[in-house]
This record gives structure tokens, C-alpha cells and sequence, in this order.
């Protein structure tokens, strides 16, 4: 009887434990887990009261971290620039360490003044460098009669139009002391450039390298053997791209990234600016994307590239220039191309991002870099940086960068957030939770917005800004409630960090295929993405179909590839589980990458070919041998015939499918579909130590109300809503793993599954108990804060746009009117729970308080808040704070001919082109004041617990 009732009553604390330990509750936010923001410091015209200033106010809306980028000035500031990296710039970033120390805020530092890498220490030898050739033709007996010489053309390119010529700069760029002002773009002086090698071709193949032959005039001393003999001359030149956006100091040559000697000579500036400065505070540097290749030409060639081509391919690269620069779609040409390109890639992941990423943690710091763009597979470099950071609005595009930290391991991805929008001051906050929604739909759990303008406090009207941005600033209006935004996504990133992917499918990224086809472009091909890069090809009609049918996927590379393992019919790495393994269509794939696949097969794997296996390898180095392998390989598949309309073949203990019914072959896979998907609801699935969680958003512009099926199986399971902060267990069916959902267009929550059985308070549910009823009066409208002026206190019947009111200081306000409204208790006194209050239409961002009791504040794009009935009495006082846009205001002092556009390099560029003024920067001369306030009634909607 002792035992039985020990035992109960264990079982009883053990079950009471599970409970208490699996309650739901909002994780704890941290500096990491709040976004970040880039900090432009426009000419370096910083100063400590300004600096703390401006911090502070960032402290105050939730942001968690700053990374600094110093950016071109603002003129009439020039007297208060300082040079980047200079003792003074040290200093004041000396002072932004500690104050982001007292306030919490962490500190990133890109690693340059603008972007890519480069500055005005780089010197002509460490700089980007492109490759140029000539051809001469002899034939028996025959000598060359001009010299083997190449003058690079000259070439001058600005932001904007400039009236500048050549001749007036020096050579090096970096000797010219008006960078700033003349925001050059690209430059090449006209100059003899080197000659790397001389080959000649015979008709019957012979190959002879003539470089030695050619003396220090370019007189070459050879005469024909027989035969018709092609010459060809390859000279060594800059490319000339200079670095973008760049501030004081910083201008000057980008740097050679294929290179380890041209990045070690430009981080020693770094090393030489920081020798007596203690910055072990600062967590991060960063690099701001390639974009080397955005000028005229490309960025294609380095000191050493024969060397390293041979040492990588086998073969000497020398003997097949013809091939290599040939435009003829030759199987020969093609596999010479593959290998060159093959080459350059293995370059910047090696001697540029990898010895990047060794300098700083030999530093103690973390690297974060924007891969994007780059002329090498995007995944690999992502995969040697602690950080992968993306930017853009393709969900593909996106997952780019997750794909790499889910594969590798690491528990950061971060993205350049709300970069374009909308038009300058046309972006609200609803604009930028619905790019942010997609960020963390694609994989994303670290948010840094783009971004921040330092700004003096006593900035003229709008301050300090940059050319591309949602303004996130104080003078913008929606900064009032900017803090409602930011505690959303830090609760949302509070679950997204402490977390692992959940995702079956290991999707190859086949970018051999890409890397054989000519370019119009050049020799390099860059990848940006999936859009347009691979417009046309079954990798993105795949990538796309897997979205939208609601499968869970991460990219991977070859390299990936090699390092994965196999275990109990599941796929390893970055301690994450897999189940299967995609190839899209693609004609050939590397022989390393094949046998890895052939060999995760033998041991459990199922890997899956979409439409066909791939039929050939790429590339021409010991080709003969590698083509053998492969065809081994494939000789060793049986495959069988099956009724879904694909073919199935055992290998050792796993299985390769092949066909086009992709439905089919995941489900052979078990594999299941997340069926939201169908309702307009976009998610990201990732796992925890009790079970699973699910980041949710209703994409669509209405509400969703109903039982979602989940492919993943719990006892029990809670929900959150991370803009309002209600949370409790959800409806939750066990047995058919279903879960019931209400979420307003634009909302999102997140799913907290348990393991185990969870009791707890439960989440409210409503539905409407009758018919919306109209808040009618007489409304007080009142400006409270904002301008150029604060318009007078006016009393309104019916509500509307306040810029309808008559007067232009209604028209021209940019600010945060309050609209006070008293009225009855509602007249459904048989509710139980309360109201929605719904504020219907809303420029552009709401607070709402009643009888003194704040509600919270409304970003959008739904404006509805529940109201409990305990709330109101017999006569209730409704206040409802309404922040508008920035344009207002802007349009009022363009119209007022005040020049605000007042920016160094790019000025402010217009997005759209209706909005170009023919000075070649924005004008808002055309605009009509936008629509502000509350638009339309609103009304109060009795609503039972459902």
C-alpha cells in the first residue's frame, strides 16, 4: 500500500513538473533578439552629444544594436567630416562603444566607408583588376611587326553627371583630395598595362608560350614555324571600380577579392587604426554585398591566376585561351569556361571572405556578409561566415541565406530590411512588418532595418538621410510607435533564435550548368538569386512549386554535399534531420558531388531527381577518367517503372527516385505538405527540446478563420500573438495533429507544440455576438506634436482625412494628432467577453486609450483591438493618437523652395521614375498631400469567447 501510493504520488509531482515546466510563456528578449538597425555616419560628422543623443532615442523604441556604416556627407557639414579611421574617427568610435555599452546596445562595424571593401589606401596593385587580349595572326616564316602593347582606354563614370574630365585627376584616384564632391563611380587612366602571357596556336594544335620572347618594349623575337599560327596577347588591367556611397577617408579603389594579399594589406589599415584602442565591446564586422560588377565591364582576372588555375584544375589554363575567350557554344569552349569560373569562385572563397572571416576572429569579433552577387556559389561563402546576411523580396532569394546557417549550423541569419519600400516618406510601419513577415517566413532571425541616418538634434527638418531607405529616424512621425514594430519582432526573434531548422528537403543549388554558359555579359557569371538568374530553368519552376505547395527547404551546395551524412534513413548536418535530398533538371553535375549522392544512398538516404538524372560532368581536367566514374555509376541504377509517373531504384539501403510528379516522390519520401499553404497562410517550421515551433503570417488582405493541419504530431500546443502579447493553450486536436487559428489580414502568431500534455490557461477565441455598432459624436481633433506648425484644435462630426480640413497648415502637418470622442456605454449589455474596437481606415499608425487605459498601439494593416467589458462605464472617453507620414511636411518646404536634398554623391534618388525632378533627385513639387488621421467610422463589435 506504501509503494502504491509513492508511486502515485510521484507520478503525481512528475506530471505536475511536465505541466509547470511546459507552461506557455513569452521567452525572454535580449539585445540580439531585438532588431538592429545599419547607422549611416553621413561624412563622419559625428559628435559625442549627438551620438548620445541619437542613441538614446534608439534605446527608447527597442532597437538592440547599431552597425555602423560610414556614408558619404552632407553638404554644408563639411567642416565637422572626419577622415574614416582617423585618430578622431577612432575616437568617436571609442565613444559610441561605450555608450552602447551603457545603454545596451550592441555595435557591428562595416569594414568599409560605403561598399564593397576598398578605400583610399588601396593601392593600384591591390586593386580589382580585369583581363584584356589581342590577337595577331602569322603564318610560316612569318614575324610579328608591332609591338605586343595595350593602352587601356580611358574611362570616367559618376553617380550623376558630372562635368569633370580625366585629364584633370591624378593618378593613383586616391591622390585626388575632392572624392567626396566628385562621387566617381568607375575610373580608368589611360596607361600601358602589363602583359601576363603570349601563346600561339597552330592549325595542326600546337601550343607554344611566347612570353619570354618578348622584350620590355613589347618586341617580340619569334618567327613562325610552319603552319598558320593565332597569337594571343593577354594583358593585366584595372577594372577601376571605385567604392560606392563612400564617406571621407574611405574613397578610393575596391579591392582585388581574389586576392589574400590585396585583403591583408586592407585590413592592416583596420589593424593600425585600432592598435591602441580597446574595442572588445564591439560584437561584428561587416561587408556590404560584392557589387563589384555593377560598373562597366567586369572584375575577372588576378596577379596569379594562371598559377592557381593550374594547382586547382590540373592543366595549364595558357593553353586554352582561344577556348577560354571564344564565343562559340562548343562542348570545349564550355568546359574550359566551367573551370575558369570554377576557379574565380574557389578564389574569393578562399583568399578573400575565408581570410576575411580568420582576421576577425583572430580579433575576437564575428563577421556578418552579404553574399549576394558574388561570382562564386553564394552558399559556400555564406558557409565560412558566422552571420549570412540577405537582401530582397523574393522569397527564394531569402532562403539563400537561412539555407547556409540551417546546413551549417549556425544560429544567426540576418537581412537588409525594408530598403525600398515605397517611395521617400511614403512607407508606414504596415509596409515594413509585411517585408519583415517574409524575412522571418524565409528563415531569417536576425533583422537589421536599412536604415538609420545619424542625424544632430538640431538637423534642419527632415535631417540627415540617405538616398534608400525607409526613413527609421525620430523626425519621422511613425518613430512614436516604431516601438510597437520593434517589440513584435524581438518577441517573434525570441523563438526564431532558440531554434533549429525544420525543414525535410535538402534542395541543390545547380549552379554547374550556369557556370558553362556564355555570358553577354562577360567571362564571370554572378549569382544573385533565383530571379532573373534562373528564369526559364526547372530549378526555380521547382524552388517556386515547393513554396507554394508548402514543402520545407533549404538550398544546399556541392561542397554542403560532401559533408553530409546518412543515418537511419535520415540526412545529417548542422544537427538538423533530413529526409531527402532534390536535384533539380540540370545536364551535368560534378563527379565528387554524384558519388556523395550515390553514396548517402547506400546508407539509408532517398535522394530524388526531379524529371531526368543529370548525363555528363563538368569541366575538362582529367576528364576522360572522371566521364568513366560517372558512367559507372549510373550503369550501377535499376531503375523500375512506378504507376505515379516515376521511376524507382535501390541503392544499398536507400532509394533514387526519378520523375516528374513531384507530389508523388515526396510522399514515397514521407515527405508531407503543410496544406496552410492553401489558405494564403506563409510559415516557417522549426524545432525546440519539447517539440516544434511555427512562425505564422496571414499574407493575404483578409481574415483567416478555421482548423489548420500540421504535419508534425504533439500532445498539446500553444499559441502566441507577438504584436499584442496574448498567449495560452490553443485549440488543439491530438489525433488529426490540427490546431484552430483567427488571424486579421497582415497578423501573424506563432505555434509552440509540447511533446507532452500541457494544461494552462487558454487562448481567447472570439466571434461576433451582433451587429458593429458606430462610435457617433462630436470628435475633438488635436495636434499634439509634429509640424511646421501645430494646426488649430478643431471639433468634427464625421471623420476623415484631416488634410480635407480647410487651411494649409491641415495640409502641410506631419505629426501625431489626438481625436477624443465621449460616448455612451454600447448598448449589447448581454456580452460577456467585450468589443472589438475597429478604427477602420488609418493613416498610417494608431494608439488607442480608453477611460484613461492604453490598448495598445495599431501599425496595421488590420486597426482592431479588443476592448473587455469590465472596460467601460456609463460614459466613456475614447482617445485615439494618429501619427502620419513624413510627406506632409516634405512636400510643404520643397513647395516653399527650402533645399533639403542637400546630400554628397547620390543626393536623394527617386524611386519611382513620375518622381525625378530634372535636377536628377526626388521632387515631391508633384504630390498631393497624403491622407492622414482616422479616414473612416469606426465602430465597436460585441464578440463572445468562442
Amino acid at each position: 500500500m506504501l509503494n502504491k501510493t509513492l508511486f502515485k504520488t510521484s507520478a503525481i509531482i512528475l506530471l505536475g513538473s511536465t505541466f509547470a515546466m511546459a507552461q506557455p510563456k513569452w521567452k525572454p528578449i535580449t539585445q540580439q533578439t531585438k532588431p538592429w538597425t545599419r547607422w549611416w555616419w553621413e561624412g563622419n560628422a559625428v559628435n559625442p552629444k549627438d551620438l548620445t543623443y541619437n542613441m538614446e532615442a534608439y534605446q527608447k523604441v527597442g532597437l538592440g544594436g547599431l552597425e555602423i556604416t560610414p556614408i558619404y556627407g552632407v553638404k554644408g557639414a563639411e567642416a565637422q567630416f572626419i577622415d574614416f579611421l582617423s585618430p578622431k574617427w577612432v575616437d568617436m568610435f571609442k565613444h559610441t562603444l561605450k555608450e552602447g555599452s551603457r545603454l545596451g546596445l550592441g555595435i557591428d562595424l562595416a569594414n568599409a566607408s560605403g561598399w564593397p571593401f576598398g578605400g583610399r589606401w588601396v593601392t593600384p596593385e591591390d586593386a580589382c583588376k580585369a583581363v584584356f587580349h589581342k590577337t595577331y595572326s602569322l603564318t610560316k616564316g612569318e614575324t610579328l611587326n608591332e609591338n605586343i602593347t595595350f593602352v587601356q582606354p580611358p574611362l570616367l563614370r559618376y553617380v550623376l553627371p558630372k562635368s569633370t574630365e580625366i585629364s584633370a585627376l591624378k593618378y593613383p584616384i586616391s591622390k585626388n583630395d575632392n572624392l567626396q564632391e566628385l562621387a566617381i563611380d568607375q575610373v580608368r587612366f589611360e596607361r600601358p598595362i602589363p602583359l601576363q602571357t603570349l601563346m600561339a596556336y597552330s592549325d595542326k594544335g600546337e601550343a607554344l608560350n611566347l612570353t619570354d620572347n618578348v622584350n620590355k618594349e613589347g618586341k617580340l623575337n619569334w618567327q613562325a614555324p610552319p603552319g598558320n599560327w593565332m597569337l594571343y596577347a593577354v594583358f593585366q588591367g584595372f577594372h577601376g571600380k571605385m567604392v560606392e556611397r563612400a564617406g571621407p577617408g574611405g574613397e578610393g579603389d575596391v579591392i582585388d577579392h581574389f586576392s589574400d594579399k590585396a585583403i591583408k594589406n586592407y585590413l592592416s589599415a583596420f589593424d593600425k587604426a585600432f592598435a591602441e584602442t580597446d574595442v572588445s565591446s564591439m560584437r561584428a564586422f561587416f561587408n556590404d554585398s560584392y557589387e563589384v560588377d555593377d560598373a562597366r565591364g567586369q572584375s575577372d582576372w588576378t596577379d596569379n591566376l594562371f598559377d592557381e588555375f593550374k594547382n586547382r584544375r590540373g592543366y595549364e589554363l595558357r593553353n586554352y585561351l582561344p577556348n577560354l575567350f571564344s564565343k562559340e557554344n562548343t562542348d570545349l569552349n564550355r568546359r574550359v569556361l566551367f573551370d575558369y569560373r570554377t576557379t574565380i569562385g574557389d578564389l574569393i572563397l578562399e583568399k578573400y571572405t575565408s581570410e576575411w572571416a580568420k582576421w576577425a576572429h583572430s580579433r575576437g569579433k564575428i563577421v556578418r556578409n552579404q553574399a549576394h552577387g558574388s561570382p562564386a556559389n553564394t552558399l559556400d561563402l555564406y558557409s565560412v561566415v558566422d552571420i549570412p546576411e540577405i537582401e530582397g523580396t523574393d522569397l527564394l532569394r531569402i532562403k539563400f541565406a537561412s539555407s547556409a546557417a540551417n546546413v551549417m549550423g549556425k544560429k544567426l541569419a540576418s537581412s537588409e530590411s525594408a530598403t525600398w519600400e515605397n517611395e521617400h516618406f511614403l512607407s508606414n510601419l504596415a509596409d515594413v512588418k509585411r517585408a519583415l513577415d517574409l524575412f522571418m517566413v524565409g528563415g531569417i532571425n536576425h533583422i537589421f532595418y536599412h536604415g538609420t541616418s545619424y542625424s544632430p538634434k538640431d538637423a534642419q527638418y527632415p535631417g540627415w538621410l540617405f538616398y534608400a531607405a525607409v526613413h527609421f529616424m525620430p523626425n519621422n512621425p511613425f518613430w512614436k510607435d516604431f516601438g510597437t514594430l520593434n517589440n513584435y519582432v524581438a518577441r517573434c526573434q525570441s523563438f526564431l533564435q532558440n531554434s533549429k531548422g525544420n525543414n525535410d528537403i535538402l534542395f541543390y543549388f545547380p549552379i554547374t550548368d550556369r557556370l558553362t554558359e556564355h555570358s553577354p555579359k562577360g567571362l564571370l557569371e554572378h549569382f544573385d538569386g533565383v530571379t532573373p538568374e534562373f528564369n526559364g530553368t526547372d530549378f526555380k519552376e521547382v524552388g517556386q512549386k515547393l513554396l507554394d505547395r508548402g514543402y520545407g527547404f533549404d538550398f544546399i551546395s556541392d561542397r554542403q554535399i560532401l559533408n553530409l551524412q546518412a543515418q537511419n534513413q535520415q540526412i545529417l548536418t548542422g544537427g538538423i534531420k533530413y529526409k531527402t535530398i532534390l536535384m533539380a533538371e540540370s545536364e551535368q553535375i560534378p563527379l565528387e558531388t554524384f558519388e556523395k549522392l550515390v553514396s548517402l544512398a547506400k546508407e539509408g538516404a532517398t535522394i530524388i531527381f526531379h524529371k531526368k538524372l543529370p548525363v555528363d560532368v563538368p569541366g575538362l581536367g582529367n576528364l576522360a577518367q572522371r566521364q568513366t566514374k560517372f558512367k559507372a555509376l549510373l550503369s550501377e541504377m535499376n531503375f523500375v517503372e512506378n504507376s505515379a509517373n516515376f521511376k524507382q531504384a535501390s541503392v544499398g539501403k536507400g532509394t533514387i527516385l526519378v520523375g516528374e510528379n513531384l507530389d508523388a516522390m515526396m510522399n514515397t519520401a514521407k515527405i508531407w505538405r503543410e496544406t496552410m499553404i492553401d489558405e494564403g497562410l506563409q510559415f516557417v517550421r522549426k524545432t525546440y527540446d519539447k517539440g516544434y515551433y511555427y512562425f505564422i503570417n496571414n499574407k493575404t488582405n483578409k481574415a483567416f478563420d478555421g482548423w489548420v493541419k500540421l504535419t508534425v504530431s504533439a500532445k498539446s500546443a500553444a499559441l502566441y500573438n507577438p504584436m499584442t502579447g496574448a498567449l495560452g493553450m490553443a485549440k488543439y486536436n491530438a489525433t488529426t495533429n490540427e490546431i484552430y487559428l483567427q488571424l486579421a489580414a497582415g497578423e501573424s502568431c506563432i505555434i509552440e507544440t509540447y511533446n507532452t500534455p500541457v494544461q494552462s490557461s487558454n487562448f481567447a477565441y472570439y466571434k461576433s455576438a451582433a451587429e458593429p455598432q458606430e462610435l457617433k459624436g462630436t470628435w475633438k481633433l488635436s495636434f499634439l506634436e509634429g509640424g511646421p506648425t501645430l494646426p488649430k484644435t478643431i471639433e468634427i462630426q464625421s471623420l476623415g482625412s484631416w488634410t480635407k480640413l480647410d487651411g494649409d497648415a491641415y495640409k502641410n502637418f506631419s505629426g501625431t494628432a489626438a481625436y477624443t470622442l465621449d460616448f455612451s456605454k454600447p448598448s449589447s449589455t448581454n456580452i460577456t467577453a467585450g468589443y472589438w474596437l475597429d478604427l477602420g481606415k488609418v493613416a498610417e499608425s494608431a494608439s488607442v486609450i480608453l477611460n484613461g487605459q492604453n490598448l495598445g498601439t495599431l501599425i496595421g494593416p488590420s486597426y482592431k483591438v479588443f476592448v473587455p467589458k469590465t472596460l467601460f462605464k456609463e460614459q466613456n472617453t475614447l482617445t485615439v493618437q494618429v501619427s502620419n507620414s513624413m510627406a506632409n511636411r516634405v512636400i510643404a518646404i520643397e513647395k516653399e523652395g527650402q533645399v533639403w536634398q542637400k546630400f554628397y554623391n547620390i543626393n536623394i534618388s527617386a524611386r519611382l521614375r513620375p518622381n525625378l525632378g530634372k535636377n536628377g533627385y526626388l521632387t515631391t513639387l508633384n504630390w498631393q498631400p497624403r491622407d492622414s488621421g482616422l479616414l473612416d467610422k469606426v465602430t465597436l463589435i460585441a464578440v463572445e469567447k468562442k
